[in-house]
This record gives structure tokens, C-alpha cells and sequence, in this order.
């Protein structure tokens, strides 16, 4: 096998050491989990991207979930050229922002109003401050190896890159804070029963990933979701769905449309904003009018709402709203392709793997135990996943930098993309088998 050559974005990485903490601005982009070097990209088109040396990969990161679309998609593209040419930033309210809370109202019925923010860390922050005070109360529920963004409350036994990096909690968060956030396992039903016995009183809200994407993806177990909506509803605690991840993705209503929950809040990014930075909270409207300036609960930003951002995320909903009826069905076959193909091929190989699915939302771990929480996902091989994660790039793949993300599949994989991935992983998988042996 003939090595990429990766000179310049290796000259790049070295230069941004000294300028980024640890070359990067988001820590899974390092590539510290799988070795290396990460690759510094040039651009991208449809299921494509090309880094600064030249080299073309099939993509299964797509920005990390928001480019269901693909890469620089032409209407997306063409809206943005009409926006830039107005303007970039106001400051003051525009009528895009009322078209794209519409979109996202009537999509997700359960949000009967919205507050749009710049990430899905402003989302998750601000509808747990929200629903302290609706509730009146302190405590939150959170479950291992979700991850909800980097507020202070949230960085107790993380997902993510807090995960992949082994920082499931972070120096400078208080104690004070972090005492606020209780703990669970994922898919434990009974443990989550037991804590609203022993502290449902103090409880104000339950945040959960209605999928779990950030310890790898690990569906919820039948009832669990169902279990919550119960528990949080008897006890007055808010049920919080963080879909920044499922939202859009899983079905044009997100997971909770998929699996028929509605909660009281819910948290969106990536697929609304079309690939530019951008967030939303939402709930229902005796809620949400506790938000500043109709109501008390103060948040604020000098960008929330942006027109590029906005105008982004616009024709996305639209152009996933015209096609939900193909567009779905499409992306859960191309999953259920790729996920039938490495199973196979790892099989073939003589290696245990488990590839977890949740609609277009993928995960490889190599272990014969099934995933269903943080602690079976930490059973998983590690340095398994490395090599092949090394082994398939250098066949033109990229896939997540980390075992404890997600795959991401876009409209415009093709056929041949899945192919070509399989017949990949197939010359990886037999490599790491023989590695073994």
C-alpha cells in the first residue's frame, strides 16, 4: 500500500501548535485518539473531500453531522451567495429568523416556540438554566458518556472528545457546580427510577441524547425514552431532548418524532444551520416566555440569528421537507448497506465487531459484547480501532477520528461510495487479522 502524502498539512499542524492549544480548536480534530498527524482540508464536494496535499477521501464526518446534504451543495451555495451579497451581520432582527423558527415550529410540534443561539453548547446551557427556573429547582440528570456541550455542568463523565482525550470531567469546573449534576447510566431505567425516589423533589430537568452519538452510537433500549417522559412528568421535572445530533437527521420531526416522545425542551444544531455555526432551544410556549425579554431568564447573543447562518440552515429544512418521503427511507438503506458490509467483511476476517445503528448514524466497535452504554462501549478494542481507522484512510477513507463518535452518511453517498468503503474495510479488516494472528 502506497502512503498518502500528507506534507503540507503535517508543515501546517506544526505551525498551528504554536499558535492553537494542541494545533486545533476543537480537541477530537487531533487525532491523539487514532495517532498521527490530522489532515488540514482544502474544500470538499458532495460525499468528497480533498486535503491541502491533494488527496481525495470519501467522507463520513460531514463536518460531524451537519451535511446531510453533502458538501457544498448547490442551493445551499447559491442562497449564501445571495445573502453575502447583502450583508453578513445586523444585529437586529430579520425576517430569515422568522422563517427558519417556522420551519423548525412546525416540524417538531413540541417546540411551540424557539430561541436561536450560534452552537449546540448555548442551546444546552440555556434550556437547563431555563428549566431551573421554571422549576424552581437545582439538580440536573445526565447520563455517562452523553455529551451535551462544554458548560461546566455537563463535563461530568462526558462523551465526545472528553471521552476520546480521557477527560471525562475538566479542571476548572467547581465542585459547587458539578455537584448539581447527577449522574446515570445510559439505558438504565431502574437507576433513573431510584433517583427520582431519592431526589426527584429537587430535580429540575432530565437532559438526555435521545440516541446516544458521543460514546459512539448507542440507541435507546425499548421503554427507556418512555420511562423518562413518565418520570420526569410525575415528579414536575422537565424532560430535555439534546438532539443537536438527531434533530433532522433521524426524521424530518427528529428522534422525537421516531420514537413518538415528546418532551418538554429540546435542544437543536448542525443539520439547521446547513453547515454554518448555529443552535436552537425550544419548548413549549409557558416556558419558553420565561426567556428574556419577555420573561426574566436572561440569554443573549450578538450573532444568534445570523443571515448566512440562517439562510443555511432555510434551505436545508426546505430542501429536506420537499424530499422527507425519499430522502429518509434513502439514507436509513445506504446505513443499513455499509452496516451489513463491515459486519460481513469483519466476519470474513475473523474479528468481532458490533456496528451500531440508529437511522444514517453509525458506530464500529470492536468487541463481541453488544454496545449499550458507557461502560460495554469501553470495552471495546481501542488500539483496533486505531489501526484501522489508519488503514482505511490511507485507502481513502476518513472516518471519525475516535472510537466514541458517529459516522454520519449524507444524500449524496452513492452506491459506489459504500462499495468502495466496504471493499476498504475488507483490505483492513484482513490486514488487522493477520496482525493478530
Amino acid at each position: 500500500m502506497q502512503m498518502k502524502n500528507i506534507t503540507r498539512s503535517r508543515h501546517l499542524f506544526a505551525e498551528a501548535c504554536r499558535l492553537l492549544p494542541g494545533g486545533v480548536n476543537s480537541p477530537v480534530r487531533a487525532f491523539q485518539a487514532v495517532g498521527g498527524d490530522p489532515l488540514f482540508i482544502a474544500g470538499g464536494q458532495g460525499s468528497k473531500i480533498f486535503d491541502v496535499d491533494g488527496n481525495e477521501y470519501i467522507d463520513y464526518v460531514g463536518s460531524w453531522g451537519p451535511l446531510i446534504l453533502g458538501h457544498a451543495h448547490p442551493e445551499i451555495v447559491d442562497a449564501l451567495r445571495q445573502v453575502l451579497e447583502k450583508g453578513t451581520s445586523y444585529g437586529a432582527p430579520t425576517e430569515r429568523e422568522v422563517e427558519l423558527a417556522f420551519l423548525i415550529v412546525e416540524a417538531l410540534p413540541s417546540m411551540e416556540m424557539v430561541r436561536l443561539v450560534n452552537s449546540g453548547t448555548e442551546a444546552t446551557m440555556s434550556a437547563v438554566r431555563l428549566a431551573r427556573a421554571f422549576t424552581g429547582r437545582k439538580k440536573i440528570v445526565k447520563f455517562a458518556g452523553c455529551y451535551h456541550g462544554h458548560a461546566d455542568g455537563f463535563l461530568v463523565q462526558a462523551g465526545s472528545g472528553a471521552l476520546t482525550m480521557g477527560v471525562p470531567s475538566s479542571p476548572g469546573v467547581p465542585e459547587e457546580i458539578g455537584g448539581l449534576t447527577i449522574v446515570l447510566p445510559y439505558n438504565d431505567g431502574e437507576a433513573v427510577e431510584r433517583a427520582f425516589e431519592d431526589q426527584g423533589e429537587e430535580i429540575a430537568a432530565v437532559i438526555v441524547e435521545p440516541v446516544a452519538g458521543n460514546m459512539g452510537v448507542v440507541p435507546p433500549a425499548p421503554g427507556f425514552l418512555q420511562k423518562l417522559r413518565e418520570l420526569t412528568a410525575k415528579a414536575g421535572s422537565l424532560l430535555i431532548f439534546d438532539e443537536v445530533i438527531t434533530g433532522f437527521r433521524l426524521s424530518y420531526g427528529g428522534a422525537q418524532e421516531y420514537y413518538g416522545i415528546t418532551p418538554d425542551l429540546t435542544c437543536l444544531g448542525k443539520i439547521i444551520g446547513g453547515g454554518l455555526p448555529v443552535g436552537a432551544y425550544g419548548g413549549r410556549k409557558e416556558i419558553m416566555e420565561l426567556v428574556a425579554p419577555a420573561g426574566p431568564v436572561y440569554q443573549a447573543g450578538t450573532l444568534s440569528g445570523n443571515p448566512l447562518a440562517v439562510q443555511a440552515g432555510i434551505t436545508t429544512l426546505r430542501y429536506l421537507r420537499s424530499h422527507k418521503e425519499s430522502i429518509y427511507p434513502e439514507l436509513t438503506k445506504k446505513a443499513e448497506i455499509l452496516q451489513d458490509g463491515l459486519l460481513k467483511a469483519a466476519e470474513d476476517a475473523g474479528l468481532r465487531l458490533q456496528v451500531n445503528r440508529a437511522g444514517s448514524l453509525l458506530s464500529l466497535f470492536f468487541t463481541e459484547f453488544p454496545v449499550t452504554d458507557l461502560e460495554t462501549a469501553g470495552r471495546a478494542d481501542q488500539g483496533l480501532f486505531k489501526g484501522f481507522f489508519g488503514l482505511m484512510l490511507q485507502e481513502g477513507i476518513y472516518l471519525p477520528p475516535s472510537q466514541f463518535e458517529s459516522l454520519f452518511l449524507s444524500v449524496a453517498h452513492t452506491d459506489d461510495d459504500l462499495k468502495r468503503t466496504i471493499d476498504a474495510a475488507r483490505l483492513s479488516f484482513k490486514k488487522l487479522g493477520e496482525g493478530r494472528a
